[in-house]
């Protein structure tokens, strides 16, 4: 450039600020003039932004965007306003974690434009739960005392004292809000924490918007709070919700706020009809904004679905949710059996190939189920023609293609017409939830289920939300069972998971159904898988963690809680009509707060079991605190070992584990066998975070410090024996391309450290649980079929003798039934799941019984004594399955298995269950009278047989509860105890008075419960 062309441009630019100067101060006129005097009041400690604005408003008729402020933690910009901008925005942003964000529109066109001026702002600056929870909050006095009264205007109030709880909150997540925003918006979002907290964790209200001190009418403020949100892209969604159903947002204030337990999302939007006029309450418009609201708890933007048919305006997003439901249950139905061919995008890809199909089946959904629907039967029925047709006819000219998606859509119209009840129609829902028939098993066919145990369920319930999906399998009318989680930590994790999930359920419920024989509840189990590919922190896998539990057990409740048999909410149409009494227990990724929180839910929802829904609770017994699933566990080896000449509190002899010093069972196994058992050496403990091996056995002391409070990687390497080492899990570094572990181990000379890759990590880690040589082996812990047909052998040593000659099951499901055979056949003694863990179940089901007959205060006093209590039982069930188990092997001769006998137990007490229960059902009366009465007594505690105002409360348990205790008692002590033939109800006064039954050949009766 020449010195005469850079003046010149030096001249033009000195020019354009003398005139900017002059034209900014007509602009901010313009601006005082036509925005909201709630942007001025939050800008006035930033004048240079409203600074930048004046001087660049002109550009915004050229320029897309002119930035304000662009920091690390904020980002302010102003555009022209079109439909749909703030959406475009948001989705451009969420990647960096909104806390706030703050939008503002002029009322005017801006000068030289045909637009109105849009103004967004920004922060990404969200807290942890540790800063709230440690974080000091010097509120000025003057502030508090506006808030408060501004507070007084609100209903319902919030109280004084949690005024100043919410708003230390406030201030700790966001101090500048608080100080420069109006006592009323301040005292808004409280009164939203405030009510969110009282409802369910979700609040939503619409009202006509006050001026504030602005001209502009015309415009409804609609208030939306949610506990614990999704972590990114929901407010994205929630402008989505509104731009599709053609709602401007004039002005939004919306803050994630993290408490001291989770976030919170709190949103205030001022939106205004496209078409004109306000958001009514009571309009059809604000009832489907209400359920579009509402489903975005369930319904993940990342989904095909959603991107293709929500965003494109092809279905609303309950719908969408529905058929991403579809997808879920078509899946993990299909796939367990033949893996290779229902691949989870395979199943997305028919849905997504084919909307008028998807929408096709949602409408048929909707007929059965809304309850609005008249004549809905006949309606359904002609639906369900129109819809078999189409599944039929389906045909793209590609055979192969066609007759998997017939398939697929098949599974989906089955699962509507088996589905019993849901709660779909429940617009304040936080996941989905389905109860069917399991006759629909049935209806797929044997290509489907020939992989799952050849006894069909009582009862299945099919859960599904935002970022996960699972179910309950009961197989009994009056079931419990634990709640497992597994989490997914990639999208690869996750199919793997969702491809198995419903078979490991089943298994699982199954094989407690096995263990339950000893109380009056038959067997369940739930198991969600979690998808959290995403979070970066121990923190926020526990919040969503939280949210799906916290989200599927309200989806629960919606269909569980009942009045006079039918669900008590009148928006879920109930095809089955009868209580359902479901015991859930803690099991894997179910924290002690969680336990908690949902018997506080169920109490507070009014569920028929009360707090009773969970066990393992503060009023009831933590299973890991005493340790009753491993006190039968280690009663069963005890009898073990004795019957190989080993005496296990006096001699010498060996153990391996799998599962940690702080887990449960192995955990608490330990602890017991340390206490019991003053020769034994712990060989080897393999947990998730890494395996210790050690040739002498652990060092007593240095594994007593650790038990019950740290993973096996806190074991001192030097406290070793020579030979033993550590490998470690969690202990990585990267080499280049390649990744490395640590481990220690430990010689003559100490402790000396490599790092091995992952392969040899992986080869030693797999390998240890098969070839380390043990007198006993617990595995109270790992995945589900770890030893398996495939690879069984290796268990043996090289003479084909067992590693380990006795394998007591403290985990469920640990070796497979082909496994467990082949192992038992090569001389190994195993005593099984359903026999050997039975106790932690058996502890539930008398923490339920105390729910029901002690208060919350009565128990808690006599806690201890009626824990003791518990503990006797376990020990006398134990033993006496333990030793019948093997006086029935004596009696064979050696030719039935341990497993077979195990087996054959449980289906013997379950088979007497059901037709005890039964008979004590058709009779109602009998069971209060003598001497079922005391047959009851019998089955309960001392605490609750010796004390008579407890004892008396038997009376008023559920007459299906007393017909299930009675069912129970009798029935074990059919099999344990033996001598009785049937005769019903006057060989049943006789054997219960001691006397001798009239002998007939003994049938085997039907198992416990069917399907409805």
């Amino acid at each position: 450039m020449t010195d005469a062309s850079r003046a010149r441009l030096d001249r033009e630019v000195l020019s354009r600020v003398r005139g900017l100067s002059k034209e900014a101060g007509e602009n901010l006129a313009w601006l005082r003039e036509h925005l909201p005097p709630i942007f001025f009041t939050t800008q006035r400690e930033e004048p240079e932004r409203i600074a930048a604005l004046c001087l660049g408003l002109r550009r915004l008729s050229t320029d897309r965007y002119l930035f304000l402020a662009d920091r690390p933690k904020e980002m302010m910009a102003a555009r022209l306003s079109v439909p749909g901008s703030i959406y475009e925005a948001v989705r451009f942003l969420e990647w960096r974690d909104i806390s706030y964000a703050e939008m503002a529109h002029s009322d005017a066109p801006v000068p030289g434009a045909d637009q109105e001026l849009e103004i967004q702002r920004y922060e990404f600056d969200r807290k942890t739960e540790a800063e709230i929870a440690g974080g000091e909050a010097a509120i000025p006095g003057g502030i508090l005392a506006k808030v408060r009264r501004a507070l007084r205007e609100f209903s319902p109030p919030v109280p004084a004292a949690e005024a100043g709880k919410l708003l230390r909150i406030l201030w700790l997540n966001n101090e500048r809000y608080v100080r420069l925003s109006p006592p009323v918006r301040v005292a808004r979002i409280l009164w939203m924490l405030h009510t969110g907290r009282q409802q369910a964790g979700i609040f939503l209200d619409v009202e006509k918007a006050d001026t504030e001190g602005w001209k502009e009418q015309g415009e409804s403020r609609v208030m939306f709070a949610v506990a614990n949100p999704p972590r990114r892209e929901f407010l994205g969604q929630i402008v989505e919700v509104f731009n599709r159903l053609d709602l401007g947002v004039r002005r939004a204030y919306k803050m994630t706020l993290v408490t001291d337990t989770y976030p919170w999302f709190l949103g205030t939007f001022y939106v205004r009809r496209r078409d004109g006029g306000l958001l009514e309450k009571e309009s059809d418009l604000y009832r489907e904004v209400r359920r579009e609201l509402y489903n975005t708890q369930i319904l993940a933007t990342e989904s095909p679905i959603y991107q293709e048919f929500v965003v494109n305006r092809m279905m609303s997003g309950d719908r969408a949710s529905l058929v991403s439901a579809f997808i879920g249950f078509a899946h993990t139905n299909l796939a367990h059996n033949q893996p290779h061919t229902y691949t989870r995008e395979d199943v997305i890809r028919a849905f997504q190939t084919h909307p008028g199909m998807s929408l096709l089946l949602a409408r048929l959904f909707e007929t059965r189920f809304d309850p609005e629907v008249p004549d809905r039967e006949a309606r359904y029925r002609a639906v369900l023609e129109e819809t078999d047709r189409a599944i039929e006819t389906h045909n793209t000219g590609h055979k192969q293609i066609d007759d998997f998606r017939r398939s697929v859509f098949r599974c989906a119209r089955i699962f509507v017409d088996r589905t019993l009840k849901t709660n779909f129609f429940v617009p304040e829902k936080h996941a989905l939830a389905f109860r069917l028939d399991p006759a629909y098993l049935a209806d797929l066919g044997p290509e489907f289920t020939s992989d799952l145990p050849k006894e069909r369920p009582f009862r299945v319930t099919f859960f599904y939300g935002r970022h996960g999906l699972g179910y309950h399998i009961g197989f009994s009318d009056i079931a419990r069972g634990g709640w497992r989680t597994i989490i997914a930590r990639s999208r690869d994790d996750f199919a793997t998971a969702a491809n198995t999930l419903f078979r490991e359920n089943y298994v699982l419920a199954h094989t407690q159904h096995l263990k339950n024989k000893d109380i009056y509840e038959g067997g369940s189990k739930m198991v969600i898988v979690l998808h959290a590919p995403d979070l970066l922190s121990r923190e926020q896998t526990d919040w969503r963690l939280y949210k799906v539990q916290w989200a599927f057990f309200h989806a629960f409740l919606d269909l569980f809680v009942t009045e006079n048999g039918r669900a008590k909410d009148p928006r879920v149409v109930d095809y089955y009509g009868e209580d359902e009494p479901i015991e859930l227990g803690p099991d894997e990724n179910m924290h002690d707060r969680m336990i908690e929180e949902i018997a506080e839910i169920s109490r507070r929802r009014g569920y028929l079991l009360g707090i009773g829904v969970m066990s393992s609770k503060r009023v009831g017994i933590n299973h890991k605190e005493y340790g009753v699933t491993s006190t039968g566990v280690v009663t069963f080896a005890g009898i073990a070992l004795r019957e190989r000449g080993i005496d296990f509190r006096k001699d010498p002899f060996s153990v391996k584990f799998t599962g940690g010093t702080n887990g449960d069972v192995a955990g608490n196994a330990m602890r017991i066998l340390l206490a019991r058992c003053p020769k034994v050496a712990i060989r080897l403990i393999l947990d998730g975070t890494g395996a210790l091996f050690d040739p002498a056995g652990a060092n007593r002391e240095e594994l007593s410090r650790i038990l019950l409070k740290e993973d096996v990687e806190a074991f001192d390497p030097g406290k070793l024996s020579p030979g033993g080492f550590l490998v470690y899990r969690n202990v990585r570094k990267t080499e280049g391309l390649r990744e490395l572990y640590k481990r220690a181990e430990r010689t003559e000379a100490g402790v000396t450290e490599r790092w091995i890759t992952m392969d040899e990590f992986y080869q030693e880690f797999d390998s240890l649980p098969f070839t380390v040589q043990a007198d006993l082996f617990l595995p109270s812990g790992g995945r589900p079929e770890t030893i398996d047909g495939g690879n069984w052998r290796r268990y043996l040593r090289e003479d084909g003798s067992p590693s380990a000659p006795v394998i007591v099951e403290g985990a469920n499901s640990f070796i497979t039934p082909e496994a467990r055979t082949a192992l038992q056949e090569a001389g190994t003694v195993i005593l099984r799941d359903a026999s050997a863990n039975k106790c932690g179940v058996i502890s539930s089901s008398y923490e339920i019984i105390a729910n029901l007959l002690m208060s919350e205060k009565e128990f808690l006093a006599h806690k201890e004594d009626y824990v003791n209590d518990v503990l006797a039982i376990l020990e006398r069930r134990a033993a006496d399955e333990a030793e019948l188990i093997f006086r029935r092997r004596r009696e064979s001769g050696g030719a039935l298995l341990f497993t077979e006998i195990s087996d054959a137990l449980s289906w013997e007490i379950n088979g007497h269950y059901a037709q005890l229960f039964g008979f004590f059902q058709d009779r109602p009366g009998l069971a209060l009278t003598r001497p079922f009465r005391e047959t009851i007594l019998a089955h309960l505690p001392d605490r609750i047989r010796k004390t008579p105002r407890f004892r008396r409360r038997i009376a008023k348990l559920p007459p299906k509860y007393l017909s299930a205790i009675l069912a129970a008692e009798i029935a074990t002590r059919i099999v344990y105890r033996g001598g009785f033939e049937r005769n019903l109800e006057e060989d049943l006064h006789r054997y219960l008075s001691g006397r001798p039954a009239h002998p007939e050949s003994r049938a085997v009766p039907p198992r416990r419960g069917s399907g409805k």
